[in-house]
């Protein structure tokens, strides 16, 4: 994980699903995004504060710091590492959600191609995922070398059929807690390792495989099969 999510919802359904009450700058738009099949390396619709603003933001989703050029940059950032390691020590204070309404798994179930599974979480509130990022800044505008990463974490129960590792979810609670500069670093990042949601938050079905062309962007994508 996390290799390809949808982003369908409105901007202010993930707000109204953050419940916070800060005032919101948005970039975004006010239609829904409409967006059943994002890859990597597009911009994704993302929730950070600068000061007491809420910020809605599209940002390209991946990032690498300027002396790893000679590699790709990686869209998800393991939670076991992702507080101590050189690789995203510029970005780890600056926090973010992703929220999303699903992603997409691939699973080799014997057949000419994968077998791709959307994950939601049950009852179909829009997901909270914790990110790190290099942000946009409201004064300065969007930089060259904006981007952000997914935090993931180990699979467990059920889900570890479909993948290894998942997203790391969190309540809005705690969203906003994440969210909050005055979070102290220690702290988020025993929220990541210890307070996500777990696997039975979620539920997940068979796709078309059509999903896995991304030139496929209907919501016809999502509908199980």
């Amino acid at each position: 994980m996390c290799g390809r999510l949808s982003q369908y919802s409105g901007i202010h359904d993930f707000v109204a699903a953050l419940s916070m009450p800060n005032a919101l700058a948005n970039s975004v738009g006010e239609l829904p995004l409409d967006r059943y099949n994002v890859a990597p390396t597009t911009q994704v619709a993302l929730l950070h504060l600068q000061g007491d603003l809420l910020h809605a933001d599209m940002v390209r989703w991946g990032w690498r710091p300027h002396w790893a050029k000679d590699r790709a940059a990686p869209i998800n950032a393991r939670v076991e590492k992702v507080a101590h390691g050189p690789f995203f020590r510029a970005i780890w204070p600056h926090r973010a959600i992703t929220p999303i309404d699903n992603w997409f798994e691939w699973v080799d179930e014997g057949g000419p191609k994968k077998q791709p599974y959307l994950i939601r979480q049950r009852g179909g509130a829009p997901i909270l995922c914790a990110a790190i990022g290099h942000l946009p800044d409201a004064d300065e505008g969007p930089a060259e070398d904006d981007g952000f990463v997914i935090i993931t974490a180990d699979s467990t129960g059920g889900m570890v059929d479909i993948h290894d590792r998942r997203p790391v979810v969190l309540t809005p609670e705690l969203a906003r807690e994440w969210l909050d500069p005055a979070t102290p670093k220690e702290r988020a990042e025993q929220m990541l390792l210890f307070e996500g949601k777990p696997s039975e938050s979620f539920e997940w079905f068979k796709v078309d495989i059509n999903v896995g062309n991304t030139r496929n962007k209907g919501p016809n994508l999502i509908n199980p099969i």
